[in-house]
């Protein structure tokens, strides 16, 4: 019996958390039980997410399932992708420098300010009325 070969890594992104499986497939990609193209319709996030596993030629190689919790639908995409690269790191360790180099493996550590009292936001202030 064949051991299933098997990767688990996780991605973080502003405050969406995403958790990767590898395993070698057909290239079948299934974000919180439902297709990827599905999950994410907009064509440029798709290319966004899947840029790691066209710059390791993996494309068609894996079947991948994702869950993903939190953020909105940019920080759910950036903790994919960030996920995705840690797990092909973790299924063949010479695939880093190249991942590395592209920044794949970076975590985009930019968080929301809070927002401080007296103002709108976290930096816009009210109108200014001098009289």
């Amino acid at each position: 019996m064949k051991k299933v070969q098997e990767s688990v890594s996780s991605g973080r992104r502003k405050t969406a958390v995403a958790s990767v499986r590898l395993r070698d497939g057909k290239g079948n990609i299934e974000i919180n039980g439902r297709k990827f193209a599905e999950y994410f319709p907009v064509k440029s996030l798709q290319d966004y997410i899947i840029a790691p596993l066209k710059k390791v030629e993996a494309l068609e190689r894996y079947d991948i399932q994702i869950t993903v919790k939190g953020g909105g639908v940019t920080g759910q995409a950036g903790a994919v992708r960030h996920g995705l690269a840690r797990s092909l790191v973790l299924d063949n360790e010479e695939r880093r420098k190249s991942l590395k180099e592209e920044g794949y493996l970076t975590r985009d550590a930019r968080e929301k300010e809070r927002k401080k009292y007296g103002h709108k936001k976290a930096r816009k202030s009210f109108q200014f009325s001098k009289r």
